[in-house]
């Protein structure tokens, strides 16, 4: 471990979280897998969580749970489904209405090495959904971080960034070859340097405002579903191979919850394992390749981003007004 991936605790875990009473956080994908977890673990310290979810059926169900974790409470359930534009600005419009304002954003929903498909508005589904949703909706709920004391953007990332290329002038695959773990990766790049991006841009306007990103490693979730053929049996050990090699959802789950949580983050911070080449371990400053810290690159997105979703972030140039 070098000094530059230190962290203050060695090896976190959901007991040192601390309090959380009073606080508010937002989280994409709450309904399931690290989402889930996360969720769980943050109302047990004593926050109200916002559960936004495009399946609300199991959001129910997950809304429930997080009930029993942390009762005195006021949890929310926010439909939410990031491949819909509209259903973007609904669900901010339904948040900022609902609560004085949100501490910690965790995008945390995603998918993952689907066959081709488009969203609502036309893209690409992966990048349509991981990145480009999360950029919409976190646009919509800005005002509401703002006005926090101390406010976070948790972003998730994974090691398949690693792999990521982007083509500003080809997002979408319409040019070249798909691939579903080329779009994933292009997609996990892009949440990096959105991270990266908003980090820096909040900086510059001087604000309180952290963007981190987090990785789970190689966590045992739902993800990889869609890349188990359909054999019986094949599904739980695919899910025991990962645990193996990797970890279970709970584990994956602590790189975003000290990202959400702990004292010594800082901005533009990536954090997640890095044993076994990043896929377990305790959490860490995570190491990003070259295309990740292409400065460029990321103001490239980001106004590429602005183009296709109509997020202007003018929130930026506001100043922190934090409520009284």
């Amino acid at each position: 471990m070098t000094k530059e991936s230190a962290l203050a605790h060695k090896k976190f875990q959901v007991d040192d979280i601390p309090d959380q009473t009073g606080r508010t956080i937002l989280i994409t994908g709450a309904n399931n897998g690290l989402g889930l977890k996360s969720a769980t673990a943050l109302a047990g310290a004593g926050a109200q969580v916002l559960l936004a979810c495009r399946n609300q059926t199991t959001g129910k169900s997950a809304l429930e749970q997080i009930r029993g974790a942390g009762p005195a409470a006021d949890h929310r359930l926010i439909p939410l489904d990031l491949a819909d534009l509209a259903s973007i600005r609904s669900a901010a419009a339904e948040v900022t209405a609902a609560v004085p304002h949100i501490d910690v954003l965790i995008n945390n929903a995603g998918v993952m090495a689907i066959p081709f498909a488009h969203t609502s508005d036309g893209f690409e589904m992966q990048i349509g959904t991981n990145h480009l949703g999360h950029f919409a909706f976190t646009d919509g709920v800005l005002g509401a971080l703002l006005k926090a004391p101390a406010p976070r953007v948790v972003t998730l990332a994974s090691i398949a960034h690693r792999q990521g290329t982007i083509r500003l002038d080809d997002l979408f695959f319409e040019n070249r070859r798909y691939t579903r773990m080329g779009a994933y990766s292009q997609s996990k790049l892009a949440n990096l340097l959105f991270s990266a991006e908003l980090a820096r841009r909040s900086a510059a306007a001087g604000l309180p405002l952290l963007a981190v990103a987090a990785h789970p490693g190689v966590a045992a979730t739902n993800l990889f579903d869609s890349m188990v053929p359909r054999v019986p049996g094949a599904l739980p050990a695919m899910h025991l191979g990962l645990r193996v090699v990797g970890t279970d959802e709970k584990s994956g789950a602590l790189s975003q919850l000290y990202a959400a949580t702990m004292p010594d983050v800082r901005n533009d911070d990536y954090l997640g394992p890095n044993d076994f080449n990043g896929m377990k371990g305790p959490v860490r400053r995570s190491p990003r390749t070259r295309r990740a810290r292409d400065e460029d690159k990321a103001a490239g997105l980001w106004e590429k981003s602005v183009e296709l979703t109509g997020a202007t972030y003018g929130e930026l140039g506001r100043g922190n007004v934090v409520a009284p």
